[in-house]
């Protein structure tokens, strides 16, 4: 713990760290002990930090590191790397018109979305600036019939309500699917990879795919040790099988939104190219370090 402080930590005095941990070790009757702790933590103060590796240093898994070195480049790789080690800034959800009066934030280039400074935003949502930029992809507009496959926790289809649609909320979860109850739409309960139990009517489709998460791990930080390589070949399978579905349901003249918050090509471009057989025109990417918030890929597909 000392070395962790002198090291990584400066809100305490190097002497007052050595003097604390020493006496720890008096605490704990190991007396004998105390002089090699005192003369290793003075020496630890100017020992240069070498780390092992490109990947100890930034905190990532080695084969992670190289994937997005091999599909962002190097620089990139490590911006986006050295973000995940950064606290994440905080952003709230604020529908047009309301003005809160117990915090304070300042406005950013997402409609709706602001950045928290200071205060508590009681009674609104906490929601990432790039989880915020899908549902405007949208065009969504009043009347539109829009199903949202993938709802839970809501904070998507409470932003769709907002542009006065219809709309139908799925999730195959049905604990997290009741977080919506509050919301004034329809919820469905079912499993997006088999076929849906709709007509081809709805305008506006969104499809926020359960995915790696591999663009959160700055909030998310367990993931990264929990995550395999080889897990992304299921998470295709099943993404691809969702788009699939959920484009037998889209109405004449509309649009879908695919979308996940993963930064694996697996996920995200070989998906679409899969189930469409090319990519569509409008294509957005967002990549820690180099835009706000999290990392987001998103794709509009227009109906045949």
């Amino acid at each position: 713990m000392g070395i962790y402080q002198l090291r990584f930590l400066d809100r305490i005095p190097p002497h007052a760290a050595v003097n604390e941990s020493v006496e720890l070790v008096k605490q704990a009757h190991r007396r004998s002990a105390a002089g090699f702790v005192n003369a290793l933590l003075r020496q630890a103060v100017d020992v240069p930090l070498i780390w092992p590796d490109r990947a100890v240093a930034l905190c990532q898994p080695a084969w992670l590191l190289d994937r997005w070195e091999k599909h962002f480049g190097r620089d990139i790789a490590e911006t986006i790397a050295r973000a995940f080690l950064e606290p994440p800034a905080v952003y709230v959800h604020i529908p047009h018109g309301t003005t809160p009066d117990s915090f304070s934030v300042e406005p950013t280039d997402v409609e709706g979305c602001f950045k928290l400074l200071s205060g508590q935003p009681q009674g609104f949502r906490i929601q990432d600036i790039g989880s915020q930029s899908i549902v405007s992809l949208l065009e969504l507009q009043e009347g539109h019939r829009f199903l949202d496959l993938c709802a839970a926790p809501g904070n998507k289809t409470a932003q769709a309500l907002e542009k006065g649609v219809w709309a139908v909320a799925c999730d195959i979860h049905p604990v997290r699917l009741s977080w919506l109850k509050q919301l004034p739409c329809n919820l469905v309960v079912l499993d997006a990879t088999q076929p849906l139990p709709f007509c081809p009517l709805f305008d506006r489709i969104l499809l926020d795919a359960p995915c790696s998460g591999t663009g959160t791990l700055g909030r998310n930080p367990e993931i990264r040790w929990r995550l395999r390589e080889t897990d992304l070949a299921q998470y295709h399978k099943k993404q691809v099988a969702m788009l699939s579905r959920a484009l037998e349901v889209l109405a004449p003249g509309g649009k879908l939104v695919y979308s996940t918050c993963s930064l694996e090509p697996e996920e995200n471009d070989e998906v679409v190219m899969e189930a469409l057989g090319s990519m569509p025109e409008k294509i957005y990417r967002r990549l820690p370090g180099k835009d706000p918030g999290d990392g987001f890929f998103a794709v509009v597909i227009p109906s045949g």
